[in-house]
């Protein structure tokens, strides 16, 4: 089961009570205070792992509590640390404050981290109340308690390049033959149900991670069909690849199709929209093919691939030119 949205529960632990205790020896009858401080309670830290490849395992446990500190003891022993708690996620998952709407922090890379609710302190023990005029002290405090939040965790895919299109445009197809991906594949809508990535490898210094999302139809923006839920897995992605059926099962316009999607994006994240865009015309090896190209080419005014994922049809040429973009793009920021 793929999980990309969560919202969960966290309480750290709640930090040990200090302890009120008096140093008791032979020979030393009135000792004086050595009651230790309590241990902090146990952090819950969120981390980005590789391997991890969905949220699944939150969606089965919402609620997560931290260890609580040990106590304090006389002979001043401090009580141990309450043990945090890592949450692994994906690299790409995003943390919200669920309560006040806001972003938490971005794990965007493996090993990012996020202290989610920190422990809370230990309490002093009795020994450290003693002053000059207060030799005796039998005060103690009791430990805090730890921080607790709502959150919401979405996860957006790492992602160099993102494939965009009809239901049954040829995305799956298309992202296993290009990489070793192994998505679901059939001539019926929505077979992708979840999305699946790919790595393109070109030679041993160059590769980029291609990311199929199931297919958008019109009001996917506002949540119709698959909606929004999977729009977000491109939202990292800088350069986005269209894919027009030249010839769709449903008898829908495939230039009408392309205009849908692009108003879907606008709607959706207009940054999103204004990404570098490939536009492909699938399926060269079907007759209509070449027309519905140069319809759309003469609508767009530049230049369209036309590509087949079944003959290999300007495949090699699509992948030097997703390379060279990218590397471009790279390029650019670097000398920002």
């Amino acid at each position: 089961m793929f999980v990309d949205r969560v919202q969960i529960e966290v309480e750290a632990g709640s930090g040990g009570n200090g302890c009120s205790s008096f140093r008791r020896e032979r020979y030393i009858p009135k000792g004086g205070p050595d009651g230790g401080d309590g241990g902090d309670g146990g952090s819950i830290l969120i981390m980005a792992e590789e391997g991890v490849n969905s949220l699944v395992q939150l969606a089965h446990q919402h609620h997560w509590r931290g260890n609580r500190g040990g106590h304090g003891g006389g002979a001043n022993r401090t009580g141990r640390k309450g043990e945090d708690i890592v949450i692994k996620v994906p690299p790409g998952t995003v943390v919200y404050d669920a309560k006040e709407n806001f972003i938490l922090k971005d794990l965007a890379q493996n090993g990012d981290q996020l202290v989610a609710a920190r422990g809370g302190k230990g309490g002093r023990g009795n020994q450290s109340f003693k002053t000059s005029t207060n030799r005796a002290p039998r005060e103690c405090q009791p430990g805090d308690p730890g921080e607790k939040r709502r959150l919401l965790l979405e996860l957006k895919s790492i992602a160099d390049v993102g494939l965009l299109g009809k239901p049954n445009a040829g995305k799956s197809t298309l992202l296993s033959r290009l990489s070793r991906a192994r998505p679901e594949i059939a001539d019926y809508p929505f077979t992708t149900k979840f999305p699946n990535l790919g790595q393109v490898q070109l030679d041993m210094d160059t590769s980029f991670i291609l990311a199929d999302i199931p297919g958008l139809i019109e009001g996917a923006s506002e949540g119709v069909g698959l909606g929004h839920e999977f729009l977000r897995h491109v939202e990292r992605a800088g350069l986005l690849v269209h894919l027009v059926e030249p010839a769709p099962i449903d008898g829908t316009d495939p230039l009408e199709n392309y205009r849908s999607i692009r108003h879907e994006l606008e709607a959706y994240n207009p940054k999103l929209a204004a990404r570098p865009e490939i536009v492909c015309v699938t399926k060269a090896e079907l007759p209509e093919a070449e027309e519905i190209h140069a319809q759309l080419q003469a609508e767009l005014g530049h230049e369209l691939r036309l590509i087949s994922a079944v003959t290999g049809q300007g495949l090699n040429e699509l992948v030097r030119q997703v390379a060279t973009q990218l590397e471009a793009a790279k390029n650019q920021t670097e000398g920002a």
